[in-house]
């Protein structure tokens, strides 16, 4: 279980987060929305450790993991998706996988993985992490490296960014199958309605507040 307690971040003294009071349970699906600006992403940030909080607590397991390295929360289980993805000059797709998942993968694991996201296995295991790769390329090689690592709470911010319309289709089937298969708190950062249909709750946001926190088909009513 994850639970964040009045946590709140305050940039060049604007708050960016205020007194934000959430707990999520093991194997929900929870997709947070809202206007740019809204606070969304830095929350996301904030329970990876990539951006610290000013006041507050992050409790995930029992454990207090508020001043918890980045290293220390990826090794617990928690596992983030850049909405821009990170290239790594050097390092094969291959590795990627390998490094993510943090064990010697089979060649047949990667490639099932690599098909399921409508990428030729053939054309990518060995293929660098550089800019010759699309933005959508890379956002569907990040999600394949995060299938592949056994992560208790995955977080993905607008994992639909950089993808086309086909693509989006399987990536909806991809994330019903990780929840299904995997069963992990699945936190995700999306405006689509086709994403935010398949979550068992929707958080909207609003000027680093929640404004509306409830059962999908609840708050879609009220946003639409």
């Amino acid at each position: 279980m994850l639970e964040l307690k009045n946590v709140t971040v305050i940039r060049q003294g604007k708050k960016i987060l205020n007194n934000i009071n959430l707990k999520f349970q093991d194997g929900q699906m929870v997709a947070f929305t809202g206007a740019n600006g809204s606070g969304k992403s830095t929350l996301m940030k904030v329970i990876m450790g990539i951006e610290k909080v000013d006041a507050g607590q992050i409790i995930y397991n029992g454990q207090d993991i508020t001043n918890a390295s980045i290293t220390t929360r990826a090794n617990l289980g928690i596992s983030f998706a850049f909405q821009q993805p990170v290239k790594f000059k050097g390092l094969t797709i291959a590795n990627l996988f390998e490094y993510s998942a943090k064990r010697k993968l089979d060649k047949k694991e990667m490639c099932k993985v690599l098909t399921t996201l409508g990428l030729c296995p053939s054309e990518y295991l060995d293929r660098e992490l550089d800019s010759t790769l699309s933005g959508g390329e890379l956002k569907r090689l990040e999600i394949a490296s995060i299938m592949l690592k056994d992560a208790n709470c995955v977080i993905m911010d607008e994992p639909e960014a950089g993808i086309d319309l086909w693509s989006f289709s399987r990536l909806i089937k991809v994330f019903q199958n990780i929840k299904i298969e995997k069963n992990p708190l699945f936190i995700i950062v999306s405006h689509q309605e086709k994403l935010l249909k398949i979550a068992d709750r929707i958080i909207v946001m609003d000027s680093g507040e929640v404004v509306k926190d409830g059962p999908a088909q609840d708050v879609l009513k009220e946003v639409q």
